[in-house]
């Protein structure tokens, strides 16, 4: 385990809009990281609340520290978009780089971990580290570890499916160098489903290494209205088969291609042929769409994804 005293920085990215009820708790729990070398950039999606100020009151209680923080106005496109946003705004001297949420609750060893988990990576190219959670009840009470998966990551399993926990994802400095690149040429054309999974395609397009780390670092706090939310249990499994039904997969998946597309040169020529035949699939007529789809390897994390991936073919709903 690296020792909290060595040097690095790591650049934590937030996206708050109206958050400021648990907004002070998630701040202080950044504030107790065991890393104390750390960064924190803030958008803020025009937040009418108190939130904004909250972050300037932490700015001036963390600067003695020589923690660093900042906030900017976000672009107003939405969760995913806020996100991506912030990606071109890391400082050239960050050794890594966390996404967060404003109402989350960190473990004092979130940043530990995974930094650890990063620097035991061989390969110097792109590694990113994403971790199971604890799902809570909006007092953090009630908790449950987040689902654990048990197939591997990779490019086939991301085109279909999202295993990366955005709160949870901690990326190296070639992840960071990648994502901040491809990031704008995105934003520029497409919003994609979520920013976490568009970064789980990426890494895994491009041959990286992704790490799943079996122990929590999080406590994931749910709402009522969160836009997706933790997935698991049989209410998350209805309200994903009616997502299914509706066509909002099949949008997802449309802009992810499009994503995807635009930032092809960045994939092997494995993952390259891959997407495109994927994208020729979901179009194609119910025969050859299914023989298509019987060729290609997707696969998602359970059985029953399984099943709603079959039945999203069979449908015409990929």
């Amino acid at each position: 385990m690296i020792n909290s005293t060595e040097s690095g920085r790591v650049c934590i990215l937030m996206g708050i809009h109206n958050g400021a009820t648990d907004l002070p708790e998630q701040l202080q729990s950044l504030a107790d990281q065991t890393w104390p070398t750390w960064d924190l950039i803030v958008s803020d999606d025009a937040s009418r609340d108190e939130g904004p100020q909250i972050v300037r009151d932490f700015a001036r209680k963390v600067a003695p520290a020589g923690c660093r923080v900042s906030l900017v106005n976000g672009p107003g496109r939405g969760f995913a978009a806020n996100f991506l946003s912030l990606v071109a705004q890391i400082p050239d001297d960050a050794d890594w780089m966390a996404f967060c949420d404003q109402d989350d609750v960190w473990l004092p060893d979130r940043l530990v971990r995974g930094i650890a988990a990063l620097e035991a990576v061989e390969d110097e190219g792109p590694a990113l580290y994403c971790s199971r959670t604890w799902i809570t009840d909006e007092r953090l009470g009630n908790r449950r570890a987040s689902m654990l998966y048990r197939k591997p990551p990779s490019f086939a399993n991301a085109l279909v499916q999202n295993i990366v926990g955005g709160n949870t994802i901690l990326l190296n400095r070639a992840a960071v160098a990648l994502v901040r690149n491809a990031a704008p040429p995105v934003l520029r054309v497409t919003d994609v489903a979520s920013h976490d999974w568009w970064i789980y395609q990426m890494i895994t397009g491009v041959g990286g290494v992704v790490i799943c780390d079996p122990e929590p670092t999080l406590l994931y706090r749910q709402h009522d209205d969160n836009v997706i939310g933790a997935n698991d249990g049989w209410r998350a499994q209805v309200i994903r088969l009616k997502m299914l039904f509706s066509g909002r997969f099949s949008r997802w998946n449309a802009e992810n291609v499009t994503a995807l597309t635009v930032t092809e040169a960045y994939l092997t020529a494995q993952n390259r042929d891959l997407l495109a035949q994927f994208a020729a699939m979901r179009i194609k007529p119910f025969w050859p769409r299914l023989r298509d789809f019987l060729s290609l390897g997707l696969y998602r994390q359970t059985r029953l994804g399984q099943l709603a991936m079959w039945v999203a073919v069979l449908w015409n709903r990929m």
